[in-house]
């Protein structure tokens, strides 16, 4: 028992419970704002650097953030999706049929026109974002303006594209491209970054200010947190849902552009594991599958952490099989613990 500044008097063991009580409100501020993802961060990069000394060493460590700049960009565009309490299941036969058409336009003019590689790599681009978009627009019509389940929708579009992808190239690799495509876009490092890291740290910049600082992020927030509201506050929430899903499979065949510099062939497989690991990047990085809720960085980290798993898996020579079960297991984790921290929310705003 001792006396306080303000004259009051405290015992030891209320000190402690008041100790106890501040961590416990702070462990779980941290968790609703970044859910299991700081925990199981920081498991995997000590446990895989104690069972393999590689693991932690610089050229792995930059060549698995190097490799990881993909799925960071597919995630980013999956990440739109949830916030508006959608989803995209057709990401991965989007790089396919992405992977697809920009490399038979390229290999086309080039076949044609063997000097014109500028105008062969740009058509290539132009081509494969517009089939991205308008992958994008045949999503969000048919979830906002036949209301068709998010989930069936792009399972639907899934199938649609991946039977395309295979038709369109018989099943086998597109070879033909400008061998400056991939050694602009892939294996190019102005100032010594690589060339895809620079892509898509512009992006990630370009869509914070999209998400933070546009009328259009915030639209896009509200859509998800309340759709009901956002539409009797005047939003035209048809219109912007079908908007953050052309954007979704845009950022989409971005990701599927650089894809294929870095294979150097249009592969109809390519992007077959995308999916899984996309919204497991962004569940696991705190985007909440209820929607309006999530931040870009955390979805980076999110999906460093599925890149860091893998690599991790592959040093240890685990099974590709099993680290199918782990992503899944990962994956159900975190769907469980974005239920724990929708609840808890739920509890502060009542307090």
């Amino acid at each position: 028992m001792y006396l306080m500044d303000d004259g009051s008097i405290a015992t030891q063991g209320g000190n402690k419970s008041s100790i106890r009580q501040r961590f416990v409100s702070l462990t779980q501020t941290v968790f609703i704002a970044s859910g299991i993802l700081p925990v199981v961060l920081i498991l995997a990069i000590v446990g895989f650097g104690a069972a393999e000394p590689r693991f932690l060493s610089y050229d792995n460590l930059f060549n698995v953030a190097r490799h990881s700049t993909y799925l960071i960009i597919i995630s980013m565009g999956q990440m739109l999706t949830l916030l508006v309490r959608g989803i995209d299941m057709s990401v991965g036969s989007t790089v396919a049929i992405v992977s697809v058409t920009s490399a038979m336009t390229m290999a086309g003019i080039l076949a044609n026109q063997p000097e014109a590689i500028g105008l062969a790599i740009t058509s290539g681009i132009a081509v494969g974002l517009l089939v991205g978009a308008a992958v994008g627009v045949v999503n969000g019509v048919g979830i906002a303006v036949f209301k068709v389940n998010p989930f069936i929708m792009t399972v639907g579009m899934l199938s649609v594209l991946t039977g395309a992808a295979l038709k369109i190239s018989g099943g086998m690799p597109v070879y033909g491209m400008p061998a400056e495509f991939g050694r602009i876009f892939a294996y190019g490092a102005p100032y010594g970054v690589p060339a895809p890291v620079l892509f898509m740290g512009a992006l990630f910049f370009a869509m914070m200010y999209l998400l933070y600082g546009t009328p259009l992020g915030r639209r896009i927030y509200a859509l998800g947190g309340n759709s009901l509201a956002s539409r009797l506050a005047g939003i035209n929430t048809t219109a912007y849902t079908i908007l953050t899903y052309v954007l979704c499979s845009t950022i989409v065949a971005f990701g599927a552009v650089l894809l294929t510099a870095r294979v150097n062939t249009g592969e109809a497989t390519l992007g077959a594991t995308l999916l899984i690991e996309s919204i497991t990047a962004v569940v696991i990085g705190g985007v909440s599958f209820f929607g309006g809720i999530g931040r870009i960085g955390n979805v980076l980290l999110g999906a460093l952490f599925v890149s860091f798993m893998t690599n991790g898996m592959n040093l240890l020579r685990v099974d590709s099989y099993v680290q199918q079960i782990v992503l899944g297991c990962l994956l159900i984790l975190a769907v469980i613990v974005d239920q724990l921290r929708i609840k808890l929310m739920r509890q502060e705003r009542v307090e």
